[in-house]
């Protein structure tokens, strides 16, 4: 069974138990500046777990194409992809944990045809600092259905992934309860992470057995489900969204309860053909294949470029498909990344010009029976991408005779030379460096740290500059001054609901009697367009909403909530993000910030813009007064 016909069983699978089919949101979520993609299939759902009817009704199912780039260096693996393809169903207060896990264990044992005896789960082991029980209930539902099909499934308490590196699983386990950084699901992480007011709750993950001669035990430790290692692959994930956590911090059982439930397409494929390695399956193999003709080389020794090449131009097709352009801003920077890293991969397979035109088409003909609605653009992009490729191709010709240039010198390569190969060329680090050992060139002995020093010291430069535009930003910790502060995010957030998604910010100054704003933008803004953006922020204003904020990991704040914020290498680990919106709805505003704000936005009076003018080159300044 090839991953097309899985997608079109899971779907009937789905409508035979009453759910209704939804269609997928595109992968550039339209005004949405909370994130770039859409990178999960619960994402565009989150309206309606957070309590809002669905207009299908209470049971959903859809299929959902997803892109993470926050996984791109991982790609080269047998499992990470940045693309795939996520199939989810919901209960939305109508069916609980027994009817999910028996129609999923149906769906993977009598429709896929997986043996019973590779199938393994997780569940919650509870928490008793915050009163949730052990998932128990969970534990005996699987329970039963292994017994149906003839299999004794113990369970063991393991807790944390660690306690199972060590441990492993015993004969007959096949139900291990985790901790909550295993078997918790909320938009924080684990529990101690959960947002107030979020609905929250265990989950119940289902892993794949490819036996236990994948496991490396010196490298991972002894195999257990939620093992690094390459024995078990996840290939689904059932959260029991039970709980709510409350303002005061503790927990709580929702009225009414829901299930999320989501399982990637290339790992389900990649399990019902035995296989590990998820490029074998039929959506990614023929991509390998063709990749094979042409560069006259062997997958299995080519494993890293050929993964790399097939995943991002994959992922490149669907964006296309969808309408995206390649550009030097937000989604279509992405894009272009993809194309260049997968430019630079056939370079190192010996693919020369064009290779795009050898692979687009049969990216498309394995994407053949996804709809038009869906990939609207699907005719262009084979224009759009080797438009691309052929500029990175002249890009990369001028880097080469620069680096020519250097050789002709006689001495080290630095990494200041390096740098400035990237930085005024457009020429990689890793293609300067691959060139540099091909043509014998001798690097000097601390190239890598000379190259960051110069990354560094740009980058104190750009900061610098930015301080030196607007001298600190705020000029005090005022009363007023705080409004004006959290103006300029009601500000930000209407610039990129009314006029474009991928604004940023470029400085601000802010005092007691007035906010300057800089702003990403190319032209003037008309009279209409600032008169849509100050009854925005008015609406807003007017609605009262609170203003909250919670510490998160780095990552978790960009990648997961997707929260705004200009300059991603200059944060700490741990960020404060400020979310303006109401409780259960899509916040108006998500950016990470150091403060101060008011609590709530009916306390900053009317928003007026006095002015809008040039600052610089492709930057706009509005000056607005609250009064």
């Amino acid at each position: 069974m090839n991953a097309n016909q899985i997608r079109q069983k899971f779907l009937d699978f789905q409508v035979k138990h009453g759910h209704k089919i939804v269609p997928p949101a595109p992968l550039v979520l339209e005004n949405d500046p909370t994130t770039l993609f859409t990178g999960s299939g619960m994402q565009p759902m989150m309206p309606y777990l957070l309590g809002q009817d669905h207009p299908e009704g209470q049971r959903i199912a859809d299929v959902q194409p997803c892109l993470r780039l926050q996984d791109i260096e991982d790609v080269g693996d047998p499992r990470h992809t940045t693309v795939f393809e996520m199939l989810g169903n919901w209960s939305l207060g109508d069916y609980f944990k027994k009817e999910q896990i028996e129609n999923y264990f149906d769906f993977l044992t009598k429709e896929i045809g997986l043996d019973p005896e590779k199938i393994y789960v997780t569940c919650f082991i509870g928490s008793e600092k915050y009163g949730i029980p052990k998932d128990a209930a969970a534990a005996e539902i699987w329970q039963e259905v292994f017994q149906k099909a003839g299999i004794t499934a113990k369970t063991a308490d393991i807790g944390s992934a660690e306690a199972g590196d060590k441990r492993g699983i015993k004969p007959g386990e096949r139900i291990f309860f985790y901790d909550d950084k295993e078997n918790w699901w909320s938009r924080g992480g684990g529990i101690e992470t959960t947002p107030l007011g979020d609905p929250c709750g265990p989950d119940s993950e289902v892993f794949y057995d490819f036996g236990e001669d994948k496991q490396d035990v010196e490298k991972y430790g002894k195999s257990h489900p939620a093992s690094d290692g390459a024995r078990f692959m996840e290939i689904g994930n059932q959260v029991f969204m039970g709980y709510r956590r409350d303002l005061d911090g503790t927990f709580s059982e929702l009225e009414r309860k829901n299930i999320d439930f989501g399982m990637g397409l290339e790992r389900i494929a990649a399990a019902a053909i035995d296989s590990f390695d998820v490029f074998k399956i039929s959506l990614l193999r023929p991509i390998v294949e063709r990749l094979e003709e042409i560069s006259h080389k062997n997958y299995d020794n080519n494993t890293d470029e050929m993964r790399i090449i097939a995943d991002h131009l994959r992922g490149a097709y669907l964006l296309a498909a969808q309408g995206l352009q390649p550009s030097n801003k937000a989604q279509g920077y992405a894009l272009r990344r993809l194309v260049r890293r997968a430019v630079l991969r056939a370079l190192d397979l010996g693919v020369g010009q064009d290779f795009l035109a050898e692979i687009i088409p049969v990216i498309a003909e394995n994407y053949a029976d996804l709809s038009d609605d869906i990939l609207p653009y699907r005719a262009n992009v084979l224009a759009i991408l080797t438009k691309e490729e052929n500029a990175f191709r002249k890009t990369i010709n001028k880097g080469m005779r620069e680096l020519e240039k250097l050789a002709k010198e006689e001495r080290a390569i630095t990494g200041d030379d390096l740098f400035k190969l990237q930085d005024t060329y457009g020429f990689p680090l890793e293609l300067s460096v691959e060139e540099a050992y091909k043509h014998n060139l001798t690097l000097s002995k601390s190239y890598q740290d000379e190259f960051q020093a110069a990354l560094a010291a740009q980058r104190e430069r750009s900061k610098t500059a930015s301080k030196g535009m607007f001298k600190g930003g705020l000029s005090d910790t005022s009363e007023q001054t705080t409004k004006y502060h959290t103006a300029c995010h009601l500000l930000l957030a209407a610039l990129q609901e009314e006029i474009d998604p991928g604004i940023e910010q470029k400085g601000s100054n802010l005092t007691p009697e007035r906010l300057r704003f800089d702003f990403s933008i190319d032209r003037k803004l008309t009279s209409e367009e600032l008169k849509r953006i100050e009854d925005k922020v008015n609406a807003w204003i007017e609605a009262d909403l609170p203003v909250v904020f919670a510490e998160y990991d780095k990552n978790y704040a960009f990648d997961t909530l997707r929260a705004h914020g200009s300059f991603r290498d200059r944060y700490p680990d741990r960020v404060t993000v400020y979310t303006v919106g109401k409780d259960g709805e899509q916040p108006v505003s998500c950016e990470i910030c150091g403060g101060p704000h008011v609590e709530r936005t009916g306390t900053l009076g009317k928003f007026h813009i006095t002015k809008e003018e040039s600052s610089s080159a492709g930057v706009r300044r509005i000056k607005a007064v609250l009064k």
